[in-house]
C-alpha cells in the first residue's frame, strides 16, 4: 500500500493538551515537516515558552528546552552561541513574545542572532483563561476587556512582524495564517525559508502565523476561522515583510 499521509519523524506520537479546534497542532506539524525535509533533526534544539504551547517539549523530537516567560530569545542566543553548528528555533505565542517577552526579541532580532522564531498570534491570552493580549483587536471581547478593547486607555495591537522587519539584524520576517489549505501551504513555504537563513547563517528569522483560539473567543472552530479571516487578517496583513536577501521591505 502507498503510504499518502504519515507523522513526521520530527513529531512525536503522543496526544496533545490543545483544545478542539485549536490551529497550534498544524503549526506544530508544519514545523516538523520543514525539519524532516531538511534533514536537521540531530541538530535541531528548540525552546518552549509559557503559554499554550509550554509543552511543546513533549510534542517535538529534537532536543528541547523550557525558558521562563518571554525569555525564549534569550535562552536561544545562549544555547546558538555555544552550539553555533546546531539549528535553534523558538516557539512561541503573543502573551510570551508580546508582553513579557518584547525586550528580549527586540534585541535578539536587533544583534541579528542566527536563530529562527515561530511567533503565533491567535489574538489573546490562551493559557491563563482569555485576557487581553497586546495583540488582541481594537473592540475585541476578552475576559480583562468585556466591553471590547479600548484603545484610549489600552492602547493599540502590536504588529509585530511589522516592528521586527524594521531592525536591521531581521533577514526575513513574514506573516501567514493557518485558516486554510492555501495558506497552510504558503505558511510552510514560510517556516522553511525561515530555517533555511538561518541554515546560511544569513541573521534572524521570524514568522508570525495567525492561529485561532476558539475556546477563548468563545466560537467554534469554523466561526473562528470565519473570524479570523473577517477580523485578524485585515489588521494583520498576510506576506513578506522583511526579505533581505532579496532586498523585499514592507
Amino acid at each position: 500500500m502507498t503510504v499518502v499521509f504519515d507523522r513526521p519523524k520530527a513529531l512525536l506520537d503522543v496526544p496533545t493538551h490543545y483544545c478542539p479546534g485549536c490551529t497550534h497542532g498544524v503549526i506544530h506539524r508544519l514545523v516538523a515537516e520543514v525539519i524532516d525535509e531538511l534533514g536537521i533533526l540531530d541538530k535541531t534544539i528548540g525552546v518552549a515558552p509559557v503559554g499554550c504551547s509550554v509543552l511543546a517539549y513533549d510534542y517535538f523530537a529534537c532536543d528541547m528546552y523550557e525558558a521562563a516567560h518571554g525569555r525564549a530569545p534569550a535562552v536561544a542566543t545562549g544555547i546558538k552561541r555555544a552550539v553555533p553548528d546546531s539549528v535553534v528555533f523558538t516557539y512561541q505565542g503573543d502573551g510570551d513574545l508580546a508582553a513579557i517577552g518584547t525586550a528580549e526579541i527586540i534585541h535578539a532580532a536587533a544583534r541579528g542572532e542566527k536563530i529562527t522564531t515561530i511567533f503565533v498570534n491567535n489574538a489573546i491570552y490562551g493559557m491563563t483563561g482569555g485576557q487581553m493580549a497586546p495583540t488582541t483587536l481594537p473592540g475585541q471581547v476578552t475576559e480583562t476587556s468585556p466591553y471590547g478593547r479600548d484603545v484610549k486607555t489600552a492602547g493599540y495591537p502590536i504588529r509585530v512582524a511589522e516592528m521586527i522587519s524594521t531592525l536591521d539584524g531581521a533577514v526575513y520576517v513574514e506573516r501567514v495564517s493557518v485558516d486554510s489549505v492555501p495558506n497552510i501551504i504558503k505558511a510552510k513555504k514560510a517556516i522553511k525559508k525561515a530555517f533555511e537563513i538561518q541554515l546560511q547563517g544569513l541573521g534572524f528569522s521570524l514568522v508570525e502565523v495567525l492561529s485561532i483560539c476558539p475556546t477563548n473567543w468563545g466560537l467554534s472552530p469554523n466561526e473562528s476561522v470565519k473570524w479570523l479571516r473577517d477580523n485578524m487578517i485585515p489588521y494583520y496583513p498576510l506576506g513578506v515583510k522583511k526579505d533581505a536577501t532579496t532586498g523585499e521591505v514592507k
